[in-house]
């Protein structure tokens, strides 16, 4: 077989589930392992890499038809070039860059007008000085009142009369490809330019044919070559094409979620009963009746406890709501069945927290209940893991240590996970895995919108407690400006003098430990000037375990009167005397950790008060933001604005941050309505056997990733 035909026969061979290797060969190696790192595997993937921006690329014309911020094709002879070294930039393996400006003159008019290149390599300069003319396309922008353009593409021509290889090229349309894991957007262009003809006209389809002409969708290879641009793009079109993708993701992902939640349903589990005296026994060792929304979240949970299948309920509710006192109950229920019950936090400070709530509420003899951190010396940590595996420890309260191997346990009936949000799906799993058919248990202080709560938590049945107890005085939002600062410094001073006691936040600088530590000594320093004739002391994340312990509990028992601190106070924390949180730059911080901050106030019979303290101009985007925050005390209506600012973060994978290699073009905050739509559609037909969905759900089982990211 010569050379050509084996190129044909390889060509031929690309399908959708080739590998990226197959489709770009090994020249391209470093590319397709920074591709296959952003989750772009084979070539199927390349179908949801969208295009920046798809451009009709307007004719031939002189320079006088140039409009500033609009693309242009012309057509010059090079006049001169100038490139000067750029000394402070290097490019890879440390290349001299080049600032370039070449003056060209327009073969259509007499024209003259200047193309730059920025921190280019010499090969720019290489090619621009063997030829004479030129092709050019780019967008226009005029400097001190001359036409240009910066980094413009262009051609060289043998002739001023060849023909156009724009359009010859690029069939009348600019495509621009974002750049992927530092792949630039030009190399993921022509990788996929390299994916056959054929494919294009042959994309499997995945919905029932029946579910495509009912909702007069496009097919979903038409979908595709029109994003694409493989089809000449309307705006009709477009629209049509996005729905059908939309709808897309959104269906693919309920199906996702139907096997999880299946998955985590499948084993049995023990049943944990107890009569109503009991339960009512446990419910009294609280000194306060339980709200009609505690109650009603008791029954939910009761019922999964004598299920043959593990709970798996998340119980979500504004700060201070009282989800503690129902996961507390829950505990109970199991540790009085032979049980044990593992409560995982996301700090130790909240561990701690949770420990010294279980011991105001067990004392020293009904349960037997530790406390595990990283910080814990080994050869205690040693002592508690021997005494877990032999059913020595009821209840056993920790943060990330407790999914270490060697954590394990006689009976884990039940695991806590306090705060969820601040975990990754494959910790949750790791904690329940300890155990045969564990139930879970999952609290969420950040409500979650209902969207959020089809797709991130769709495998979890959901309590809500929306009544607060009674009694409690709540807090008032205030923001701050550099005029206001005075005004706030004498209200500190007010509360003070009623013996009430004080937070002050920094913000966490996540790029530099160094630098978080230096701006709260700045503001610790700052307060004891202002306050000098009271306690003053700082908190942060760096401090040693027991250090922190030590502040919390003198803070607690009001030696401390004004407590400077990092972010590790936003759960955890619970001192009735402190009145006042004041925030010192709020718009680093997120719109629910701000909501969480404030929470630590306002949770006795004193009012609480926030400041959003900005001690210098912020933009009008970050003050809309904090006006959120200030004209709202509903949880929900803020985890909503949050979830539109940041992202709704990767559903079937380790990510929570808001990364877009999940979502392409599905935004469950501005196609809600979509979302719904397919939810719908999908558990219907699931409901109905449909072959076409037993399928695909058939082909999604086996991806791991649903089912455990660890």
């Amino acid at each position: 077989m010569n050379s050509l035909t084996e190129k044909k026969t390889k060509k031929a061979a690309i399908s959708w589930s080739s590998s990226l290797e197959d489709l770009i060969g090994k020249a391209s190696k470093k590319s397709y392992e920074k591709l296959e790192l952003a989750g772009i595997k084979e070539v199927s993937d390349f179908l949801w890499a969208f295009p920046l921006r798809v451009l009709e690329l307007p004719p031939l014309r002189s320079f006088d038809h140039i409009e500033e911020g609009r693309i242009f094709i012309g057509r010059a002879k090079i006049l001169n070039i100038q490139a000067k070294p750029n000394f402070r930039v290097r490019g890879r393996g440390k290349a001299m860059l080049y600032n370039i400006m070449v003056h060209v003159q327009d073969l259509l008019s007499d024209k003259v007008l200047s193309l730059k290149w920025f921190n280019s390599y010499g090969s720019i300069t290489s090619k621009l000085s063997k030829v004479t003319y030129l092709e050019f396309m780019g967008e226009a922008s005029v400097f001190n009142g001359q036409s240009q353009f910066t980094n413009p593409d262009f051609f060289a021509l043998e002739t001023p009369n060849d023909p156009s290889p724009f359009v010859t090229v690029s069939n009348e349309l600019k495509i621009q490809y974002p750049t992927i894991n530092t792949v630039s957007g030009i190399h993921v262009k022509n990788f996929i330019d390299k994916i056959p003809k054929d494919l294009w006209d042959n994309i499997p389809e995945t919905l029932p044919q029946s579910l495509i002409k009912k909702k007069n969708f496009l097919s979903l290879g038409d979908a595709f070559k029109v994003i694409h641009a493989k089809i000449k793009p309307t705006p009709e079109l477009e629209t049509k094409a996005e729905k059908r993708l939309i709808y897309e993701e959104f269906f693919e992902d309920q199906l996702k979620i139907h096997l999880r939640r299946k998955y985590f349903k499948k084993p049995k589990a023990k049943k944990y009963a107890v009569t109503e005296e009991v339960y009512k026994s446990f419910s009294n060792l609280y000194p306060y009746e339980l709200t009609a929304d505690q109650a009603k979240t008791m029954v939910d949970i009761r019922k999964d406890l004598v299920s043959e299948h593990p709970m798996m309920r998340l119980v979500q509710g504004d700060v201070g709501c009282g989800k503690t006192t129902v996961a507390m109950i829950a505990a109970m229920i199991i540790i009085e069945n032979g049980g044990q019950v593992a409560l995982m936090c996301p700090t130790e400070a909240l561990a701690m927290q949770h420990f010294m709530s279980a011991h105001e509420l067990f004392g020293d003899y009904t349960v037997r209940y530790r406390l595990i951190l990283g910080s814990t010396p080994a050869k205690e940590k040693k002592l508690i893991q021997a005494a877990l595996l032999a059913g020595e420890i009821d209840f056993i309260i920790g943060t990330h240590s407790l999914i270490q191997d060697t954590i394990q346990f006689k009976e884990l009936g039940l695991a806590i996970i306090d705060e969820q949000h601040k975990f990754g799906v494959d910790q949750r799993i790791k904690l329940t895995s300890k155990g045969s058919g564990t139930h879970c248990l999952i609290m969420s202080a950040t409500p979650i919108p209902r969207s959020l709560s089809l797709t991130q938590y769709g495998d979890l049945d959901i309590s809500s407690i929306r009544t607060m107890p009674g009694g409690r005085k709540g807090h008032k939002t205030r923001i701050v400006t550099q005029e206001t600062v005075q005004q706030f410094l004498s209200f500190i001073m007010t509360r003070l003098s009623l013996h009430e006691q004080i937070y002050v936040v920094v913000p966490a600088i996540n790029e530099s430990a160094e630098a978080d530590f230096h701006n709260l000594v700045e503001t610790l320093e700052r307060f004891k000037k202002y306050f000098p004739d009271h306690r003053v002391e700082g908190l942060h994340g760096q401090m040693k375990s027991d250090e922190k312990a030590a502040m919390f509990k003198d803070f607690k028992a009001h030696k401390i009167d004004i407590l400077v601190s990092t972010s590790v106070i936003e759960v955890g924390i619970n001192v009735l005397n402190a009145t006042v949180m004041a925030i010192i730059n709020p718009e680093r911080f997120g719109l629910s950790s701000l909501h969480q901050l404030r929470g630590r106030v306002g949770r006795g019979d004193k009012p609480g008060f926030c400041f959003l303290v900005n001690d210098k101009q912020i933009s009008a985007l970050s003050m809309e933001r904090l006006k959120v925050i200030e004209a709202n005390t509903d949880g929900f209506k803020i985890a909503e604005e949050d979830l539109k600012l940041r992202g709704e973060g990767d559903l079937f994978g380790t990510d929570q941050s808001g990364s877009q290699a999940q979502k392409r073009l599905a935004n469950i905050v501005l196609h809600a309505d979509i979302l719904y739509e397919a939810r719908e559609d999908a558990f219907e037909l699931i409901k109905a056997h449909d072959p076409d969905i037993e399928k695909l759900l058939e082909k999604y089982s086996t991806d791991s990733r649903i089912f455990t990211t660890a």
